[in-house]
């Protein structure tokens, strides 16, 4: 199977430039192309337009501003020959089927043999795309379905035809699996394929009984959101994030495929305000606003909620948004079953969408995918839910959503009614077996390569542990330890898991893991570790239990150094967030897998303290050492005071190396669900012959280098660009940035400069303003200025 090494994408708006952007991010040459605009002196004016938006663009399209350079310009009429050269070619044009095909007949002249051809589109069935297609490129035609944004996204739909090449399919599976970090799922070639069939159902289904009940905005979002596993947009938030001119299209290619009786036709009615709010501007965030706008600017900004009610009689009115207070959705987030089996208006708007929902995901398997493991994933990820439509009826019981199926009138599908009183999901033997149309048990695949602890979890109990960190044995002598406290934070039982886990592992293993899995959480929600349990830290403060706060410093220390000088291998496996005190654990790590988008930094300032866990230290290694690096110590010094002081956060693994957050030779896996699988093996890799690393020995500016970085803050506080606190804060990092009392020319040591980390943060967490910070960042999860 020969290696995709070359792709072009044809078309750059945005949904083109951003799978460019997205084969760039994994290092992977892509030519972008579009058409000639008339007149235009530039003729490669449009995508070199997208390439420069793509730069600019948030949430952030490219995972590092390298990336960039690998996008190459072009257009359709004078670098169309250079396409014979791509082993991959991607379509992105306008959703017009003779536009496409247009495109197919010249692309079959030039491409060259075994090249993949496929489309982006969500519209157009397989069948009707390969209507007038030249025999030549149907066996490696296949259309691979993004969903936006391509980078953060996670699910990728694949579908092929009867004339599709077994090998086709293959290439490009684990090219966009491997390379591209998606989860690639099969789909049958019927219209909206899996997400967008059931999801476009879901959201019609919301809007019209929202409507017809008389229920307003912030009621349905709260019932449609967190308490069913929902995105906490709710469904009106959600049509605002994506476009609402965009559900008007997709509703109308639906009901134009879906063959009659489907129960998508009896709920895409005619919604007036939708054509209302498009014709006035109002798309959503995209435009002047949607369902929900502000208006106003800076701190006068007020939240405004469209009046469903004004709206279904044909006036667009916007009042004060108000936070819904329904009991059903509080008692919701025990119980799902208590909020859909209420009789109030809220229980019958819930089981009104839900159980049709429901319903109609049982009803179209084995139409849209053979297993329903692929259409939970299908959900989970390209709606992000957080449980797949047949995970939430064993939820809430195969045998109570039969029954309850009636009070709507529709009929029990008959996988559902196969299933009786069981559940569509059980383990067996340690493994996990899905239920299928045929009424029989079958085990849930994954690809090859991928390893999870929720599989492992099922056939084995922890080595160690305890209610904030579980140690699981991997397998060829590795051990996994992975956080469970809330947001993975860390905690004085965390610390002392890991003591006895580096005691086990130097006795009786190869190598360690650190890893935390929490696949089901929305792009950019997912934690590693968000630091130190400040709670816990602000609960004995008040108690003035000064003694205890600082052994917790010296602790982590103390662990965090054992990790690092371990004689086995320690390997990092982030994924999401890893801040403080999570940063400073795969700073002591021997080595990293990442995924790629997992967001790395040294926050404590944020919350008026520094790092006090080997960050400092460790950093001001990472900065001094490189061959290319700045001779003297100050360069060094004033780069991670810069970056400590105002708690820079990496946008990506990328920009993690850029930072000295992961050293040039950490890994990065795409992938999310292999992380595991890569961070293992490269523990195993790293066993023979390990040796720990020599501790580090830092040259250091002393008084010299505080009074540069003193004038340096005094400036920004005279710009009003930093507050009393920030100055006091930073006078604090910048004695241990600088190593004290040192002289120049003295080496100095870790512990010394450990020694001064706990010092400035037992100075700065004595300080009311300080405390303030913490307070209000646990309250409001935001950064308080004072």
């Amino acid at each position: 199977m020969s290696e995709i090494r070359s792709v072009a994408v044809i078309g750059a708006g945005v949904m083109g430039a951003a799978i460019a952007a997205h084969v760039a991010n994994a290092g992977v040459k892509v030519m972008l192309l579009d058409i000639v605009r008339p007149g235009s002196a530039d003729r490669n004016a449009i995508a070199r337009g997208a390439i420069e938006r793509l730069k600019k663009m948030q949430p952030a399209p490219l995972m590092s501003p390298r990336a960039a350079r690998l996008i190459t310009p072009g257009n359709t009429e004078d670098d169309f020959d250079r396409l014979a050269d791509c082993d991959w070619i991607v379509e992105a044009v306008i959703e017009r089927l003779d536009v496409k095909q247009a495109l197919y007949a010249r692309l079959a002249e030039i491409r060259k043999p075994g090249s993949v051809v496929s489309s982006n589109t969500s519209t157009i069935p397989l069948a009707e795309l390969m209507g007038a297609m030249p025999e030549s490129l149907r066996p490696d035609f296949v259309i691979t379905h993004f969903f936006n944004p391509p980078r953060y996204m996670r699910l990728l739909e694949l579908v092929t035809g009867p004339a599709t090449n077994p090998e086709t399919a293959g290439r490009i599976t684990q090219f966009c699996d491997v390379m591209l970090g998606k989860s690639v799922i099969a789909c049958r070639d019927t219209p909206g394929f899996i997400a967008n069939r059931i999801g476009t159902y879901w959201i019609q289904t919301a809007l019209v009984l929202a409507v017809e009940m008389g229920l307003e905005i912030e009621d349905a979002d709260a019932i449609m959101g967190k308490p069913m596993g929902f995105p906490s947009t709710g469904v009106f938030g959600l049509m605002d994030l994506v476009g609402i001119d965009l559900g008007p299209h997709v509703n109308a290619s639906l009901a134009r495929l879906l063959p009659e009786g489907d129960a998508f036709h009896a709920i895409n009615r005619d919604m007036p305000m939708i054509g209302m709010m498009i014709d006035q501007g109002y798309t959503g965030r995209k435009g002047k606003g949607g369902f929900y706008r502000r208006s106003g600017r800076g701190a006068d900004a007020l939240r405004e909620t469209l009046s469903l009610k004004a709206a279904a009689a044909g006036r667009l009115e916007w009042r004060a948004t108000v936070k819904s207070d329904l009991a059903e959705v509080k008692d919701a987030k025990k119980d799902l079953k208590k909020l859909v089996g209420a009789r109030s208006i809220a229980g019958r708007y819930a089981w009104g969408v839900l159980g049709r929902v429901l319903a109609y995901a049982a009803s179209l398997v084995p139409e849209i995918a053979d297993d329903i493991s692929d259409v939970d994933e299908a959900m989970r990820l390209g709606y992000t839910w957080k449980y797949g439509p047949f995970e939430l009826i064993d939820r809430l019981g195969a045998a109570w959503v039969a029954e309850n199926l009636a009070a709507l009138g529709i009929a029990v599908p008959p996988i559902l009614a196969k299933l009786g009183n069981g559940t569509f999901y059980k383990t067996v033997d340690g493994g996990l077996q899905q239920f299928d149309s045929a009424g029989r048990y079958r085990p849930v695949g994954r690809p090859a390569g991928v390893l999870l602890l929720e599989d492992i979890k099922r056939g084995a109990k922890p080595v160690l542990g305890n209610k904030s960190a579980s140690v699981w044995d991997i397998g060829e002598g590795v051990l996994c330890f992975e956080f469970h406290s809330i947001m993975n934070s860390l905690d004085g039982d965390i610390l002392s898991l890991l003591d006895k886990t580096i005691a086990l592992v130097s006795k009786s293993y190869k190598a360690l893991v650190i890893y935390t899995e929490n696949l089901r959480a929305a792009p950019g929600r997912e934690n590693f570790s968000v630091g130190a349990n400040l709670g816990l830290a602000q609960f004995a403060a008040n108690l003035r239990m000064w003694g205890k706060i600082e052994g917790t410093i010296k602790d982590g220390q103390k662990t965090y150094q054992s990790l690092r000088y371990a004689p086995f291998p320690v390997i990092g496996a982030p994924a999401g967030r890893a801040l403080g005190g999570g940063c400073e654990i795969l700073l002591h790590c021997s080595a990293v897998q990442a995924h790629a988008e997992t967001y790395i930094g040294l926050v404590e300032c944020g919350v008026g303290l520094v790092p006090g866990w080997g960050g400092c230290t460790t950093m001001l290694a990472r900065w001094q050492t490189p061959k290319d690096a700045p001779k003297g110590p100050m360069p060094a010094v004033a780069k991670v005071f810069e970056m400590v002081s105002t708690a820079k956060v990496s946008t990506s693994a990328a920009e993690a190396k850029d930072l000295k957050f992961l050293k040039p030779d950490d890994g990065i896996t795409m992938n999310r669900m292999r992380v595991l699988a890569d961070a293992k093996a490269r523990a195993l890799a790293m066993v023979q012959g390990y040796q720990p690393p020599a501790p580090a020995v830092l040259q250091l500016p002393g008084e010299s280098g505080r009074v540069g970085l003193g004038m340096a803050v005094a400036e920004y506080r005279k710009k009003g660009l930093a507050t009393a606190h920030d100055v006091t804060v930073s006078t604090h990092l910048a004695r241990v940035l600088t190593g004290g009392d040192v002289d120049i020319i003295d080496p100095v040591s870790e512990a010394d400069v450990m020694a001064l980390e706990r010092a400035a943060f037992m100075a700065l967490f004595r300080t009311k303003e300080s405390q303030a910070r913490i307070r209000h960042t646990l309250e409001t999860g935001k950064p308080l200025r004072n």
